[in-house]
């Protein structure tokens, strides 16, 4: 490994942390973990997290919402020369929206094999018959983040008075 690749494989660790900070605010209001945050010539542009049961919105998917914000900060729709980084595997709908919005990369953390579309369950990133591939970066912090995952469903069940496995 080169001296720009530890730099780089750095800058996601970075990024894929801040994501890691808005899930934990998806967290603080009762809401499944996820975070996301979209950013452009290392600034970011864009930050999200779950907010499904607090608005009663389907769409308010952590990606959805940074897409959003990096849309209207940087004054179009069209998010080139950006990368998303979410706490866990888009869905169809986001993968959709990252392939209309034209983000160049996207970096998550754990796998989702219930919804998993950017390459578990299959991969609307890289569909050739779309107009806009998307590289994916897997694996970033996975541990991390899964485990976030692991506990606020542990908790639920908890307070559900459910099984814990």
């Amino acid at each position: 490994m080169n001296k720009e690749q530890s730099i780089h494989e750095g800058d996601h660790e970075k990024y894929m942390r801040a994501a890691m900070q808005e899930a934990e605010k998806a967290a603080a209001l009762g809401e499944v973990p996820i975070g996301a945050v979209i950013v452009r010539d290392g600034e970011i542009v864009g930050r999200g997290f779950n907010l499904r049961e607090t608005k009663k919105d389907p769409t308010l998917h952590a990606e959805m919402i940074a897409i959003r914000e990096a849309s209207a900060r940087l004054g179009g729709w069209r998010l080139i020369g950006c990368t998303l980084y979410v706490t866990l595997e888009p869905c169809p709908m986001c993968a959709g929206a990252i392939v209309q919005s034209r983000i160049e990369q996207v970096v998550y953390g754990a796998r989702d094999p219930k919804a998993g579309c950017a390459g578990t369950l299959m991969n609307l990133l890289d569909e050739q018959r779309f107009n806009h591939q998307v590289p994916v970066i897997e694996g970033v912090l996975a541990e991390e983040c899964g485990q976030m995952l692991k506990s606020f469903f542990r908790g639920l069940r908890k307070k559900r008075g459910l099984p814990q496995d």
